[in-house]
């Protein structure tokens, strides 16, 4: 038995990375996995990964999988995949809001049609996911929407900054992720009794993925500083199937959620940790 049978579910930016890693655990946890991306056929993108690569590997792992090329940047597309789930499973149980996008480029640089585009995908598709989720799982009393943040989230703190180099280009998805935090604590009470479960996760360490190592945010794909990509996804699969009252509203990390539920043996790393030099978490995870 697994722990998503009969579930329908969907994940954003499942052509690599941590969304691709979520949609093969879901679909080996008995979901079908519906796979959104841009990115259809190896090549259309200059980082590996694509939704072919990604539906293969659902399938090799016993699971089912839909894929759907959407740009979940444009209204219009986040309804195309909402209906191409109630279209070919009758249901939505669980919605994972992994796509990202952002560029590193200091505020002053910051082009508008980018910073527009950044947010859309970032902050307001998973808003419109989840407005358009949210009527056909309160209907069944039952459903999980799972946000995938960062620890950009956390700001530099109050200045002076003397000793502290900038982390250029990170204030607009920092900024974006905060919000998404708080969009996820208010969106859990708005629809905790329609039995819907809403909860925002981060890396408690940067992700070696394509594009982490394109960004230069970790060395490479095996960078022994980096969390492995299969901790995320099995974080995003506790708190999709975790009973509500446990964990709706949680803005967590991914180690601390996993070792508190007894999923993660060994020490935990990286934000949150208590660990010299790391970082407490956001002041959304802390409630």
């Amino acid at each position: 038995m697994g722990k998503l049978d009969g579930k329908v579910t969907i994940v954003t930016g499942a052509s690599r990375g941590i969304g691709a890693e979520i949609a093969e655990l879901f679909g080996r946890e008995g979901a079908k996995v519906l796979c959104a991306a841009r990115t259809v056929h190896e090549g259309d993108h200059k980082l590996e990964g694509s939704l072919d690569k990604t539906l293969a590997a659902v399938r090799e792992a016993g699971g089912e999988a839909m894929p759907i090329a959407a740009d979940v940047s444009r209204p219009e597309e986040c309804e195309k995949l909402v209906q191409a789930a109630l279209d070919g499973y009758g249901q939505i149980d669980v919605l994972v809001n992994n796509a990202a996008l952002t560029y590193f480029i200091p505020i002053a640089e910051y082009a508008l049609n980018r910073w527009m585009r950044s947010w859309a995908v970032n902050l307001h598709a998973p808003f419109l996911l989840s407005q358009l989720v949210i009527p056909h799982m309160a209907a069944r009393k039952s459903g999980s929407i799972v946000n995938i943040s960062s620890g950009a989230a956390i700001g530099p703190g109050r200045g002076p900054y003397e000793d502290m180099p900038p982390f250029i280009g990170g204030t607009c998805y920092g900024a974006e992720k905060a919000a998404l935090e708080r969009f996820t604590q208010g969106l859990a009470q708005e629809v905790y009794a329609d039995g819907i479960s809403v909860t925002a996760v981060s890396p408690s360490q940067v992700v070696p993925t394509p594009g982490t190592v394109h960004h230069k945010l970790v060395e490479g794909m095996d960078d022994p500083k980096g969390e492995p990509v299969a901790l995320m996804a099995q974080a995003a699969l506790l708190l999709a199937t975790e009973p509500l009252e446990k964990v709706t509203g949680r803005v967590t990390y991914s180690q601390l959620i996993l070792k508190e539920f007894g999923w993660l043996e060994g020490e935990v790393k990286g934000i949150g940790s208590g660990d010299a030099g790391t970082r407490a978490g956001s002041g959304y995870s802390l409630t």
